[in-house]
């Protein structure tokens, strides 16, 4: 069937603008020069996991690694669903400095620090005496239980180090300084897995021994990110404005988009934390094969993150630059590598799952529930690819509530399909989640062209 006109026109205008933005050298240089940094530090996150989740698996027990599994889950939704505290920062970060407004740059550094703190002081209070109820849901084994509570409320002592970790690596991010970022992350985890090994192997302080090797590793990270971020402060001097802290009006922009986000991340976060709870429900081995794929998912998250955070960067800068040009060239680069890597990570797991599951751990019937479904793992980065980088676009254009709006429905739509896959078992848990995260794209694409719609008509 031959295409229409009008659509002959637009293929035309889409095909120019791919090769205009794969040629553009400048735009290549800007995005990999920040997307390096940030997948390496973002990679050194899922391997600390692995490397949690390797170590606690050389111990006798399943409930250990499960344990490990559940009480990191609970700990993560909490850092997870702060995010919004990086990604708002990150936006409205980069567009000061496209703006190049340093004032700007340090009153948002200065709020979202402050945020960070209070948040801490809520999440603590509320996470204490909810531990109990949270895992009783799980219906998992006496051992289990008591094991992931100890390592949760061991954990909380880092919250307000990981929470200032948010904030100093979106602020680092949006002034696109991404390699003080790397080595704040990269302090933060190598420290983690040196004393994770130690502490669990060398001291055999077991289960408690691995989270509190995460404690001192967060807090050793906030404090390399303070100082990285004083020492960028230093070489951008400028009055400081301390009464815009105080001014209500200068604080809602900040308050809204981390309002808007939060209500996102935390519907995100709890479609991750029901497959946890769903899992546990199937049994200890299948909660613990759940957790080893599931950090296979981080693995290429993270990643692909890498690129979703310099598209952040560099579309916040072009949206304070006024140049419309250049976030077309930013937006179409990062579609183009994010796509080719999800297919390379498509590709590793299914050739090379069986090692990645054998290197986490040693446990015959947890091995054999884990390559069961491996080929969930193989279909997810093809899939989630889509969210991730449309993700950047929104954050780096500081455009929280059509972010909010777009996962709430998904979570919607997806709750039925989940149910109604509940006959399946596991099969039907990873299907359902599949569902999810296809999802999660689809409802960004009618927000995501009224974006593009309102870039000046010559960049598109």
């Amino acid at each position: 069937m031959n295409q229409s006109p009008k659509n002959q026109s637009i293929l035309v205008r889409w095909q120019a603008a791919l090769l205009d933005a794969w040629q553009h050298d400048q735009t290549r240089k800007r995005l990999w020069a920040l997307a390096i940094p940030m997948i390496l530090s973002n990679l050194s996150v899922p391997m600390v996991s692995l490397v949690d989740t390797a170590v606690i698996g050389r111990l006798p027990h399943a409930y250990q690694l499960g344990a490990v599994a559940v009480g990191a889950s609970l700990y993560t939704l909490l850092v997870w669903v702060c995010g919004f505290l990086r990604m708002a920062c990150t936006g409205f970060a980069a567009q000061a400095a496209g703006q190049k407004d340093f004032a700007l740059l340090r009153l948002i550094l200065w709020q979202s620090l402050i945020l960070g703190v209070l948040l801490t002081l809520m999440l603590v209070g509320a996470a204490v005496p909810l531990t109990d109820s949270a895992l009783q849901l799980m219906n998992a084994s006496p051992d289990l239980h008591a094991t992931a509570r100890e390592y949760f409320q061991i954990r909380l002592w880092g919250l307000p180090a990981a929470l200032l970790m948010h904030v100093l690596a979106g602020w680092l991010l949006g002034v696109q300084n991404a390699r003080a970022a790397l080595w704040m992350l990269l302090a933060a985890n190598l420290c983690n897995v040196i004393l994770d090994i130690y502490f669990v192997l060398g001291l055999h302080w077991e289960v408690a021994g691995a989270a509190r090797a995460s404690v001192i590793a967060e807090w050793l990270g906030a404090i390399t990110g303070l100082i990285l971020a004083s020492g960028y402060l230093r070489k951008h001097p400028a009055v400081a404005g301390w009464a815009r802290l105080l001014s209500w009006q200068q604080w809602r922009p900040l308050l809204a988009a981390n309002r808007d986000i939060l209500l996102r991340s935390l519907a995100l976060q709890a479609v991750f934390f029901m497959v946890t709870v769903q899992g546990a429900r199937l049994g200890d081995s299948t909660v613990a094969a759940n957790a080893l794929l599931l950090n296979g998912l981080m693995l290429t998250a993270f990643a692909l993150d890498g690129l979703a955070h310099a598209l952040e960067a560099l579309t916040g800068h072009a949206i304070g630059a006024r140049d419309g040009l250049a976030l077309r060239r930013a937006l179409l680069l990062t579609l183009l590598y994010s796509l080719l890597a999800s297919l390379g990570f498509a590709l590793l797991f299914m050739l090379m799952g069986d090692y990645f599951i054998a290197l986490q751990t040693s446990m015959q019937a947890v091995q054999a529930i884990a390559k069961e479904y491996l080929i969930y793992l193989a279909v997810l980065p093809l899939i989630a690819v889509w969210s991730y980088v449309l993700d950047g676009l929104f954050i780096g254009a500081s455009r929280a509530r059509e972010m909010r709006n777009g996962m709430l429905v998904a979570v919607v739509l997806s709750a039925p399909i989940a149910w109604l896959l509940q006959p399946l078992g596991n099969h039907g848990l990873w299907l359902a989640f599949l569902s999810f995260m296809l999802l999660r794209a689809l409802c960004l694409l009618p927000a995501t062209k009224k974006l593009l719609q309102g870039i000046p008509r010559h960049a598109f």
